[in-house]
């Protein structure tokens, strides 16, 4: 052999957080009751939402104890990942605001592809993800931010994936990269599909 490897590092990668939320059968339930409330009041907001209800607002203004619970576990999944990532500002350097609201996605329903352009971290927590076994039905669909990939289909190499896709589960919080394009597959079955999602913007914390 006349060359030897001295190194192999993956350059740029963008990571992808996946929390699970222990016994939140009862929680899920109050955000589901908060969510119904919420939608009897207003007819929600036109974003990426096709066929699928989005709510009105922060949902992070609401006081329910549920809604409370949320945010809280929300600033420790986003304070977790700066800290996994190696994020050198100190926490009480940074000034976080949350937005959050909630989708519901009867039958047909889906988002359409999009970013969160000024965030730093998105998320979304699972409330309601009817099960299947088999298709696309609910996933969330990751597309790769870098440019040129379609040259590199011809290797059939897992780094160069255009795509991913991710299954979620009820009481599990998934959190990445706000400019990470991303949608949701059309939800096909009769039960509806409730998730709650959030971005994260950091600002300088005054002194």
């Amino acid at each position: 052999m006349t060359l030897e490897q001295t190194r192999y590092e993956k350059l740029f990668a963008t990571p992808v957080f996946r929390f699970r939320v222990p016994d939140h059968a009862a929680f899920n339930a109050a955000l589901l009751e908060e969510g119904a409330g919420m939608r009897a009041d207003t007819d929600g907001a036109a974003k990426s939402n096709r066929g699928g209800w989005h709510s009105e607002g922060n949902l992070f203004d609401r006081d329910t104890a549920c809604v409370t619970r949320l945010r809280r576990l929300a600033t420790e999944a986003i304070f977790a990942a700066n800290e996994r990532i190696g994020a050198q500002a100190p926490r009480e350097s940074l000034a976080l605001k949350i937005f959050g609201w909630m989708n519901a996605n009867p039958k047909g329903a889906f988002n359409a592809p999009h970013t969160h352009p000024g965030a730093h971290w998105s998320g979304v927590y699972y409330v309601a993800q009817p099960e299947i076994e088999t298709g696309n039905s609910g996933m969330i669909e990751f597309v790769d931010p870098r440019s040129d990939l379609p040259n590199w289909r011809i290797l059939q190499a897992p780094p160069f994936r255009m795509k991913q896709k991710l299954r979620p589960a009820p009481g599990e919080m998934i959190l990445f990269p706000s400019y990470l394009v991303h949608w949701v597959y059309p939800n096909d079955t009769d039960d509806e599909r409730w998730s709650i999602a959030f971005n994260a913007t950091f600002r300088k914390a005054r002194t």
